[in-house]
C-alpha cells in the first residue's frame, strides 16, 4: 500500500517546508522507492496563474500545462521526476470542484459543509496520486499552523490516517528555533507553541525538523523531544546551509529518512548518495566567477525568477563557474547603457513576463548584447524583445513592436495568431505545457541539444508573426527552431555572435542540478569564455569537472 508523509510548518513562513519535502523525496528515491510530491495551498485563487509575481514568486509550469506553485520546481529538481497539475491543489480549486458537484446535484440536496465535503475533496486529491506505481506520496501543506485558512487541510490529513491506517501515514513538522542575541542562546518556546497548536487540531507530529541559523545541539533537541512527545531521534536539526543542495545530506546525517522508514515500516536499504555527494563536490569546486545580468521586471523578489536562477547555477556547477547574479530592473536599462555596470557583465539573460512595464528596457538590453558581443539568452518574452530589437535596428522596421504592448504599431512582428483573435477568455489563448519543436540541422541550438526534435514547456500568448518571417530570412537572424507544422517560431539565434539565442519556451522548468538545461549550459559556456577573456588572471576551469 502507498505510504503518505505530510509536511506541515509552524512559527513562520518560508522556513523551507518545500525543500524539506523535496530533500526527503530525494533520499527515499535513492533508497529505490518510487516517490511523488504534491503541494496543498490554502489561498483561494484557483491556481497561481493569475497571481502577481510580487505576491507569490514564479509560476511553475508542468508538462501537462498546469500552472502551479514554485515549490513544484524544487520537487522536480530534487527527485528528478516530471510532476503533473495534480501535484498542486488550492482552496480555490477544491471549493470550485465541490460547488460544481453541488450544482449538478451530486449531493442529493444535502447541506454542503466544510466537513465532510471540503475535507473529503482534499483527501480525494491526496489519494489521487497514490497508485500501484507509487510507493510514497509526500504532501506539503502550505501556510503555517495557526492560520485560519489552513484548518480544513489539517482536518483532512488528520482524518487521512484514520482512513488508511496508522502505519501508512507519517507527520513531519518543520519549525523554527530562533537565536536570541541578547541572551546568547537558541529558544525552543516557538517550537513548543507550534506543536501545541498542531496537537490541538488532533495531529501529533511523528518527527520535527528544527530550522536554525546554527546547529542547536543535542540538549535542545532532547528538550524539544520531551516537550513534544516525540522520540529524541525523531527531532532533527536543519541549520542554514551554504547550498540548498546540501539539505538532503544534512537531514540524512541527522537520520530523518531512517526515522520515517521505521515509522512507516518501509523495508528499504540505505540510500545511494554517490551522485548527490558528487554534485555537492562540484558546487564547492565551482569558483571561476561569472557575472550574469538578469534583466527583469520583478527583481525585488528573487523568487519571481527562481527556476531561471537555479538553471544558471546548474550550468555553472557543471562548468566550475561561480555564478553571480546582477539583478537589473528592466526599466533602468536605458539609463545604464553608457555605464560600467553593463560593461562588467559576462552574460545577459532576458526572462519572461507579462505586461508593458519594462519592455523597452529589455529591448535595449538585447540591443546592447548584440552590438557588444555579450552572450545573451532570451526566454519567452526575451525572444520577443530580441525579435523586436533586430527588426527595429537592423531591418529598419520603424516602431516594430508586439501588438500586446502597442496595438497600433505599423510592424507587429509579435502578434496573436489568427486562431486566437476571437477568443474572449485570455486564458484560452495561452500556450501552456510541453510542445515539440523541430530544430534546424547544424544550428547553434541543435548542437547544444544534440538532437533535432526537442520538447520544452511554454507559458505565453503572443507569437513571432509569420507574416514577417520573409523579412528576417537571409539575414544573420536565424529562426533555428519551429513547431512541427512550421507555423510557430520556437528558437532564434544570431550568426557571427558568441551567443545571442532565444526560445519562446521556458527551458528553466526542465533543468536539473545534475543535468542542466542545454540552452543554459551553452549560455554559461559562452559567458565563462567571456569572463576568462576579460580576466586573464582567472584560473582555467578544473579539468576534473565535467563539461
Amino acid at each position: 500500500m502507498t505510504k503518505h508523509i505530510f509536511v506541515t510548518g509552524g512559527v513562520a513562513s518560508s522556513l523551507g517546508k518545500g525543500l524539506t519535502a523535496a530533500s526527503l523525496g530525494r533520499l527515499l528515491k535513492q533508497r529505490g522507492l518510487r516517490v511523488v510530491i504534491q503541494k496543498l495551498d490554502p489561498y483561494i485563487n484557483v491556481d497561481p496563474g493569475t497571481l502577481n509575481p510580487f505576491e507569490h514568486g514564479e509560476v511553475f509550469v508542468t508538462d501537462d500545462g498546469g500552472e502551479t506553485d514554485l515549490d513544484l520546481g524544487h520537487y522536480e529538481r530534487f527527485i528528478d521526476e516530471n510532476l503533473t497539475r495534480d501535484s498542486n491543489a488550492t482552496t480555490g480549486s477544491i471549493y470550485s470542484t465541490v460547488l460544481a458537484a453541488e450544482r449538478r446535484g451530486d449531493y442529493l440536496g444535502r447541506t454542503v459543509q466544510v466537513i465532510p465535503h471540503i475535507t473529503d475533496e482534499i483527501k480525494r486529491r491526496i489519494s489521487a496520486l497514490a497508485s500501484d506505481d507509487i510507493d510514497v506520496v509526500i504532501t506539503e501543506v502550505g501556510g503555517t499552523v495557526g492560520d485560519i485558512e489552513i484548518l480544513p487541510f489539517l482536518e483532512a490529513i488528520r482524518q487521512f490516517r484514520l482512513d488508511v491506517g496508522r502505519d501508512n501515514v507519517c507527520y513531519v513538522h518543520v519549525t523554527l528555533v530562533p537565536y536570541i542575541a541578547p541572551s546568547g542562546e537558541h529558544k525552543t518556546k516557538p517550537t513548543q507553541h507550534s506543536v501545541i497548536e498542531l496537537r490541538s487540531r488532533g495531529i501529533q507530529p511523528d518527527a520535527i525538523v528544527c530550522r536554525s541559523d546554527e546547529p542547536i545541539g543535542d540538549n535542545l533537541a532532547r528538550k524539544i523531544a520531551n516537550l513534544s512527545s516525540v522520540p529524541a531521534e525523531a527531532v532533527v536539526n536543519a541549520p542554514d546551509a551554504s547550498s540548498l543542495y546540501e539539505i538532503p545530506l544534512v537531514i540524512h546525517e541527522e537520520g530523518l529518512d531512517d526515522v520515517i522508514c521505521d515509522l512507516l515500516r518501509i523495508d528499504a536499504g540505505p540510500p545511494d548518495l554517490t551522485e548527490w555527494i558528487e554534485l555537492n563536490r562540484k558546487v564547492e569546486a565551482a569558483t571561476s566567477p561569472v557575472r550574469v545580468g538578469l534583466i527583469g521586471k520583478y527583481v525585488s523578489l528573487v523568487d519571481a525568477y527562481l527556476s531561471v536562477v537555479e538553471s544558471l547555477k546548474h550550468a555553472g556547477i557543471q562548468l566550475g563557474a561561480d555564478v553571480e547574479i546582477d539583478w537589473i530592473q528592466a526599466e533602468d536599462v536605458e539609463g545604464l547603457l553608457t555605464e560600467d555596470r553593463l560593461r562588467k557583465l559576462d552574460g545577459i539573460v532576458i526572462p519572461g513576463g507579462f505586461g508593458e512595464r519594462g519592455v523597452e528596457g529589455k529591448i535595449a538590453a538585447a540591443g546592447y548584447a548584440r552590438e557588444n558581443d555579450v552572450p545573451c539568452l532570451g526566454l519567452c518574452l526575451g525572444l520577443q524583445c530580441m525579435t523586436i530589437e533586430y527588426g527595429r535596428n537592423v531591418l529598419g522596421l520603424d516602431r516594430a513592436h508586439s501588438s500586446e504592448f502597442e496595438p497600433s504599431t505599423p510592424h507587429p512582428v509579435i502578434d496573436l495568431m489568427d486562431s486566437q483573435r476571437d477568443v474572449t477568455d485570455l486564458g484560452g489563448t495561452m500556450r501552456l505545457g510541453a510542445y515539440v519543436a523541430q530544430l534546424q540541422p547544424g544550428s547553434q541550438v541543435a548542437k547544444m541539444y544534440g538532437e533535432e526534435v526537442v520538447s520544452e514547456r511554454h507559458r505565453h500568448r503572443y507569437e513571432f508573426n509569420p507574416r514577417y518571417r520573409s523579412q528576417y530570412a537571409g539575414t544573420d537572424f536565424v529562426c533555428s527552431g519551429e513547431s512541427p507544422d512550421g507555423r510557430l517560431v520556437e528558437f532564434i539565434e544570431l550568426k557571427n555572435h558568441p551567443f545571442w539565442v532565444a526560445t519562446q519556451a521556458h527551458p528553466e522548468f526542465k533543468s536539473r542540478p545534475t543535468r542542466p538545461a542545454p540552452l543554459f549550459l551553452g549560455f554559461m559556456e559562452a559567458a565563462l569564455q567571456r569572463a576568462e577573456g576579460r580576466n586573464p588572471q582567472l584560473l582555467a576551469v578544473d579539468a576534473t569537472i565535467d563539461a
